[in-house]
């Protein structure tokens, strides 16, 4: 089994050789860096768990250059960095027990250049070759540009597809700006309660980040206990550990629709019910 993607350095780690591990992937997770994927698409994840009929896929978009680091990693040089991290995502493939994880090795700059479809081309390849059911990735009111310009990526990749060959849904998750804002009717609403020691392990492989100072690990179980609890201020918590998302399906069933307009209108929904309930009272 063989993907030719575009750049030099480029991985497809398959945890158990199989060589169903494209085909069979049913659920898929495109983010921009390492550890993304463990932090946004938790739900696939466990969902594929030990589940032989359901698998989960990662692709991981950067090459982990340019990343901070201190303490034991301070004197890490990039590249040496780059190999480190690319590691720590084998090493989440392999306890998360992961279909495939392909490391793109793209740079950040290359990602974000409108002139520069080499993202584009691979996630061609690697949607066609698994044709999953669900995607998950980062969603379009991120703050973070190479987020955003992955998701960009992943909705154009996906556009070219014929439709019978797309995802039939496109979850848009949180990393670097959370999603309680949406309306909640407008929520999905991901259950990561089950096998919470799972992702507890998980989101701590990635010691490179960590240990430098940026508690990712306590940082993001912390926002799936808060949306647990504040998501519905008159019943007890029915869940303990939830992730929210929202929906990008429309965005891949109707090319016409613009992402900018369709995000800009979750905004816009979310403006007018705060203004309905400030005006109330004034």
């Amino acid at each position: 089994m063989h993907l030719q993607f575009s750049q030099q350095g480029s991985d497809l780690y398959i945890p158990d050789s199989s060589t169903e591990a494209l085909a069979r992937t049913t659920h898929l997770g495109v983010g921009a860096h390492q550890d993304d994927l463990e932090f946004m698409a938790m739900h696939g994840i466990l969902k594929c768990y030990d589940n032989k009929n359901q698998w989960f896929g990662g692709v991981t978009c950067t090459n982990g250059a340019g990343s901070a680091r201190t303490g034991e990693f301070a004197h890490v040089t990039d590249e040496e960095m780059q190999a480190i991290r690319a590691e720590e995502q084998r090493e989440a493939a392999r306890v998360g027990h992961y279909s495939f994880m392909a490391q793109l090795h793209l740079s950040s700059s290359g990602i974000k250049d409108p002139d520069n479809h080499d993202i584009e081309n691979d996630l061609v390849k690697i949607l066609s070759a698994t044709q999953p059911e669900v995607v998950y990735t980062h969603n379009l009111a991120d703050k973070h540009s190479t987020h955003i310009a992955v998701a960009a990526s992943l909705i154009k990749a996906i556009r070219r597809l014929p439709q019978d060959q797309r995802p039939k849904q496109l979850i848009g998750c949180e990393v670097w700006r959370n999603l309680d804002w949406l309306a909640d009717s407008q929520k999905i609403i991901m259950d990561l309660s089950a096998r919470t020691e799972l992702a507890t392990k998980l989101n701590g492989l990635f010691v490179s980040q960590i240990s430098g100072g940026k508690r990712y690990d306590l940082a993001v179980e912390g926002r799936r206990r808060a949306n647990a609890t504040f998501f519905d201020s008159h019943s007890v918590d029915n869940a303990q550990s939830v992730a929210f998302g929202v929906d990008l399906t429309p965005l891949i069933v109707d090319d016409s629709l613009s992402p900018e307009a369709y995000i800009l209108s979750f905004i816009e929904a979310f403006k007018q019910d705060v203004q309905k309930q400030v005006s109330a009272y004034f």
